[in-house]
């Protein structure tokens, strides 16, 4: 069984957890997540099964859209509402503030991931030292929030909408939010819709999956590839391409454009994998055979 599966992971229930149900319906050892959720987060988990795990950064890297509430006037560990309170001040700010502070962050900008992080600093999870009570220097990150709409406002609470890149932690973007207004703030309520073309309306949650009705949830490996030019290669270029020649004979290369990504299938119409061009021929990005 080799193929991906848009999950809704529910609160209070890890992102390994996840994974482990899906190993014991699947009977396959190789599935992995496309992005870890905080156990009391909600929403989008692509899970990928067998060789589709060789995908994963590719889902990983795509954009992410989060829902999510902030508490102002109160700072944790944390940087959510599972952590340990470590100030709390009244939040003088107007409506007008909070809403120009949070759209200060739409853009280019660098981040300091929080300590209960799963990020490894020689080979120790930040979480782990925290909970050993160390903490450490944390170096300033570049992500990109490309949009923040903002739905709710009830102070001390703001729900907003946030579409962003990889590597960015909403927990630390309310805490900066919060560290902005002079109040502090806190993540209350996270839910992610989307990660790329994966969306929360087309998700199965993972307490409804079953071994009578995963077949019908697994999508093709190709499908995150949805938007390459298909190209049909015959099946002696198939061979070198996957042996990791640069091809460079024209009967194949008439078919690539430079600076392209292209999804290739043999002549039985198998997805090989994902091929460029470049001055030399034509290669083989990533396998997926």
């Amino acid at each position: 069984m080799n193929g991906i599966l848009n999950i809704f992971k529910p609160t209070g229930m890890t992102s390994f957890d996840v994974v482990r149900i899906i190993k014991k319906i699947t009977h396959i050892k190789k599935v992995g997540h496309a992005g870890t959720l905080d156990p009391e987060a909600s929403g989008v988990l692509p899970v990928c099964i067998g060789k589709a795990t060789k995908a994963i950064d590719y889902i990983m890297g795509d954009f992410k859209i989060y829902e999510t509430e902030l508490k102002l006037g109160v700072i944790t560990d944390t940087y959510d509402r599972e952590g340990k309170i470590l100030a709390e001040s009244e939040v003088k700010a107007s409506c007008a503030e909070i809403i120009q502070a949070i759209n200060s962050f739409v853009g280019e900008i660098k981040q300091v991931p929080p300590m209960y992080s799963a990020l490894k600093v020689n080979g120790k999870k930040l979480y782990e030292l925290a909970r050993a009570g160390i903490e450490i220097e944390r170096e300033a990150r570049p992500i990109t929030i490309y949009d923040i709409e903002i739905t709710d406002i009830k102070i001390p609470y703001v729900k907003f909408r946030v579409k962003c890149s990889k590597g960015t932690y909403i927990r630390s973007l309310c805490y900066d939010i919060g560290e902005l207004l002079k109040c502090g703030g806190m993540m209350w309520n996270l839910q992610r819709t989307a990660t790329g073309q994966f969306h929360i309306e087309d998700t199965i949650n993972i307490v409804d999956l079953n071994e009578e009705n995963i077949n019908g949830h697994i999508m093709p490996i190709e499908t995150i590839f949805k938007n390459n030019i298909k190209v049909t290669i015959e099946d002696r270029f198939v061979k070198f391409l996957l042996n990791g020649v640069v091809v460079k004979d024209r009967l194949l290369t008439c078919k690539f454009e430079a600076d392209t990504i292209y999804s290739i299938y043999n002549n039985d119409n198998d997805f090989i994998g994902i091929a460029d061009k470049s001055i030399e021929g034509v290669r083989l990005i990533k396998s997926f055979i």
